[in-house]
């Protein structure tokens, strides 16, 4: 599998995880969670049989069936998951050097495009305050709608952050953003770099 491998230990562990579970349960699903951004985090979980796994990719190269989030796939290249042993029982891990790492294509989803921006180029100059901003959603396909958090939450200053860096970076990068809004409670001010 050119995605990612699994070791012989931890293909025999996951085949006896599996064979252990009550009906229902089909597979393993490997997916990443916020993909591309400095929270990513690899998860591995039980398919179900009632569960609708149409955004994952079957691979059949296992004792048992393995699915692929899609969306995950890029990120997860040169990933392994690999199984210890020990007295306790044992470690099931997963490393991903990929999953943190913005990827960006012509194709690209909006969603994907923001992030890359935000992490490429926003953040870390709000890193110099405490700072960082996150994408919660976009709506509509043309607001994104965003998350300030650190020394940015409060922050006497944020209004110009927002308005002269953040919003007008991504509005001439992002090729159908309309809008950027703020969602941030600006109430609690305890980290804040300007008061």
């Amino acid at each position: 599998m050119e995605e990612m491998s699994i070791t012989p230990s931890a293909e025999t562990y996951l085949q006896d995880l599996l064979s252990s579970q009550e009906d229902g349960t089909c597979g393993i699903k490997i997916f990443v969670s916020e993909p591309g951004t400095p929270r990513a985090e690899t998860c591995i979980a039980y398919a179900k049989d009632d569960e609708d796994l149409s955004k994952f990719r079957p691979i059949n190269e296992f004792e048992f069936s393995l699915f692929l989030e899609e969306n995950s796939i890029k990120f997860l290249l040169d990933a392994e998951v690999d199984y210890s042993p020990d007295k306790f029982g044992g470690t099931l891990t997963i490393k991903a050097p990929n999953a943190k790492l913005p990827q960006i294509s012509e194709n690209a989803t909006i969603e994907d495009k923001i992030n890359y921006i935000l992490y490429a180029e926003v953040n870390p100059g709000l890193a110099s305050h405490g700072g960082e901003v996150s994408l919660i959603e976009v709506l509509d396909g043309e607001k994104a709608i965003l998350q300030f958090g650190g020394g940015c939450q409060g922050c006497g200053m944020v209004d110009l952050t927002l308005k002269d860096g953040v919003e007008k970076t991504l509005l001439e990068q992002v090729d159908g953003l309309k809008s950027v809004q703020d969602v941030t409670d600006h109430s609690y001010r305890d980290n804040a770099y300007y008061k």
